[in-house]
């Protein structure tokens, strides 16, 4: 039965009081441990269609008369536009509309970064529409930037400030046989998504058609019929292929509010795509972060304070991400104190990316630990289990599963491995061993619907109108569907993509979509499979269950299911399935923990990472081979993120330096390490009829921390900002030097 609920709904750590509708989960879980499909690993379903070329991600959507747009945008990073003339644009040859400042949501003669847009221009090719964007007479008035964070934090420019405090930090500092205190930063990073941001729009009568690579087509949906003020039903949203996003396609972007007012204006459908260096520029990033942090712990290693003062350097628009996060959770302390600054300055907005917030918290925060275990000369893997809390502290709510230490457990093995590690240094190359904990979100939440059609043919469909970001969406929703049917996976298809062609799904983010459509797909299934044994009742006597695809009785006696569904010829079984209600008065959360062992040439600064031990807590595992593939994704973004990549921006204009792929260093496959997944695979038994809880960013978490730390184990030096690059390696170990020169302890 549904019922409406006031319930705290969280997305990427945010959360937000709202009503949901919501529909009891009559379903009891499968007993943990694999099952049939479930728990099995799965190839995609829709690999051959990738690998083959035939799957349609929206830069493959050709519509008959298509026209494709430029986008002129700022090369200041703060100005006005005085004037601005389309007219020898809407001259140019080829050129069918132009558009400038007020004439689509996001087109404004305020320009609060390099990249803002201002006018836009389609022709019938791209090229005509570049050549008539530089046609554009514009009057520029310049204007002073500002770009340093600290800065805007004590001039009061912020997106948003917090603060939060349980205890007395003081006293718990006072309390403590040693403190440490540090200051770490992390840069700005990029998302750089295989497939750019970008739109096909049409108006097809009175509707909107919008061909989006999208992570939440039915926020598109509400997003554009606000904006071009249209009923969200004469908004339809399509996106059955993406190609990444990790955050940043939450929603259409300015790029499909000009599509959309250009299609208007044309009557024809319009391409709006970033080309990679405006992605570069103008797509969004994870912001960079200063962390002044400060622990406490008496001499067993039991914390008594935790404080940090964060800065986001959030850019001209977007959120503050709850960098502060992992102080606050992750661990047992009395005395927690922490403030919050979201900056606003001249530069791209940041957008979701991977673990908000956390990956930079994270980082800080695992760093500090060591640091303080060094003091107290504590193995810094017994200083996080001494540390280890059974209830989230800052509210005492009990969590609806935690295996925190079953990750340690598990980890002890790899963590033994530094002893023989250490001793492969040599005078030049030395070697260590890191650990840091990871804690996340990943629960997920109602409304999300599903429908499982049957047909005379004994196959599933499974609709809904998610979406797949290249995760894997598909294979776990079939196997999922198989696993109830009792069908093979190889009789399962999934649909999905289309806001006009299947029921409400939540978006891809915040590690939720597969504990949001994984219940209500099950319950979809379950809804079909009850019919189907209703029809089995009435043609044949006995109970019967359905197993691997044929009907078995209480006897044992197997009957073929074709035969019986055979006799539906134009009939349909319709499933329909919604997710249930997360558990009332529990804390839904991932856990983990990661092992990273490096390399470090003490002479070039050359960081090399052999090795990374991933165990996670994620509740009940959909499919292994997947979600390794998930474990070993994040980490290789994570080794990126770590060592090499970094937006760079000019220190006095605020214009971006790193605009290609040249200049902007993503990992390669030569930086790929050995990577061993672990995955604890028991099922949250207060969550949902699966147990499943989100994957998709905890992997990404601790890695940073995990190599930081080892680089301390192998050199003696402490490393505070990343990237790690050859320049901060070798400053690192000049610290470390200078300090054992001064009497405290270093192994360079």
């Amino acid at each position: 039965m549904a019922r409406l609920i006031r319930t705290e709904k969280e997305v990427e750590g945010r959360y937000e009081e709202v009503w949901l509708l919501v529909e009891e989960d009559s379903l009891e879980q499968w007993p943990a441990g694999p099952r049939s499909v479930v728990g099995r690993p799965a190839e995609r379903v829709d690999g051959a269609a990738r690998a083959r070329g035939e799957a349609i991600f929206t830069g493959d959507v050709h519509l008959p008369g298509l026209l494709h747009t430029a986008v002129l945008r700022s090369p200041f990073a703060r100005a006005r536009v005085r004037r601005v003339d389309l007219a020898p644009a809407l001259a140019a040859p080829g050129v069918r509309a132009a558009i400038g400042p007020g004439d689509a949501r996001g087109f404004e003669r305020e320009c609060g970064y390099e990249g803002a847009a201002v006018a836009a221009v389609c022709a019938d090719t791209f090229a005509q529409a570049q050549e008539a964007v530089a046609l554009i007479a514009l009057d520029w008035e310049e204007l002073e930037p500002l770009l340093d964070p600290d800065e805007a934090a004590r001039t009061g420019q912020l997106l948003g400030s917090r603060q939060y405090e349980r205890g007395d930090l003081e006293r718990g500092l006072a309390e403590a046989d040693a403190v440490v205190e540090a200051t770490y930063r992390t840069q700005t990073v990029l998302h750089n998504s295989m497939e750019t941001h970008q739109s096909v729009c049409r108006w097809v009568g009175d509707t909107l058609e919008v061909h989006i690579s999208t992570q939440y087509i039915w926020g598109v949906r509400d997003d554009v019929a606000s904006a071009v003020g249209l009923a969200a039903d004469k908004v339809r949203v399509v996106s059955e292929y993406s190609g990444g996003g990790f955050g940043s396609k939450n929603d259409p972007g300015e790029y499909t509010f000009a599509a959309a007012e250009l299609a208007r204006r044309t009557g024809r459908p319009v391409r709006c795509a970033l080309t990679r260096r405006e992605e570069n520029v103008a797509a969004g990033n994870r912001n960079s972060t200063i962390q002044r942090l400060v622990a406490g712990a008496h001499a067993d290693g039991t914390l008594t304070a935790l404080g940090g003062e964060f800065v986001n350097a959030v850019g001209y628009s977007g959120w503050s991400s709850m960098t502060e996060g992992p102080m606050q959770m992750l661990y047992a302390c009395a005395n927690v104190r922490t403030h919050t600054a979201g900056a606003k300055l001249n530069l791209p907005p940041m957008k979701a990316f991977r673990a908000p917030g956390f990956v930079e918290g994270t980082f800080g925060l695992e760093c500090l630990l060591d640091e303080l275990a060094a003091k107290l000369d504590l193995d810094p893997l017994e200083l996080r289990r001494r540390n280890h809390t059974d209830a989230d502290p800052r509210d005492d709510r009990r969590y609806s599963s935690k295996h925190l230490t079953e990750c340690y457990r598990r980890a002890e093995p790899h963590w033994q491995r530094r002893h023989d590690v250490r001793a492969r240094s040599t005078d030049t190359v030395k070697r260590g061993v890191g650990i840091a904990s990871q804690i996340w979100f990943g629960g997920g939440g109602p409304p999300s619907y599903a429908w499982v059609r049957v047909g005379a043919d004994a196959r599933a469909t499974v609709v809904t109108a998610t979406q797949d970001i290249g995760t894997g969406t598909k294979t776990a929703l079939a196997q999922i569907a198989a696993e109830e049917l009792g069908f093979p996976l190889e009789r399962v298809s999934v649909v999905l993509g289309d806001t006009a062609r299947g029921p409400y799904s939540t978006l891809s983010a915040g590690s939720s979509t597969t504990p949001s459509m994984g219940p209500a797909t099950r319950s979809a299934a379950a809804d079909a499979k009850r019919q189907i044994l209703d029809l089995a009742e009435q043609r044949y006597e006995g109970q019967m269950q359905i197993e691997n695809g044929e009907l078995v009785g209480a006897d044992g006696t197997r009957r073929s299911l074709d035969e019986l569904l055979g006799l539906l010829g134009d009939g349909q079984i319709l499933g329909t399935g919604a997710r249930g209600p997360n558990p009332t008065g529990l804390e839904v959360l991932t856990f983990g923990v990661q092992v990273a062992e490096v390399a470090v040439d003490v002479e070039t600064g050359e960081v090399s990472v052999d090795r990374i031990a991933a165990i996670h807590d994620v509740g009940r595992v959909i499919n292994p081979l997947g979600a390794s593939s998930q474990v070993e994704g994040g980490i290789i973004q994570g080794i990126g993120h770590t060592l090499s990549e970094q937006r760079l921006d000019d220190p006095g204009s605020g214009r971006v330096l790193t605009r290609t792929l040249d200049a902007y260093k993503l990992p390669t496959i030569a930086d790929v390490p050995e990577i061993v997944c672990e995955l604890i695979d028991t099922p949250d038994e207060h969550l949902t009829n699966l147990g499943s809880k989100g994957l998709g960013e905890p992997p990404i978490i601790p890695v940073a921390a995990a190599i930081a730390n080892a680089i301390r184990d192998a050199t003696g030096a402490d490393v505070r900002s990343l990237p790690i690059t050859r320049e901060e390696m070798l400053r690192a170990l000049a610290e470390a030097r200078e300090r054992e020169k001064r009497g405290a302890p270093a192994t360079v």
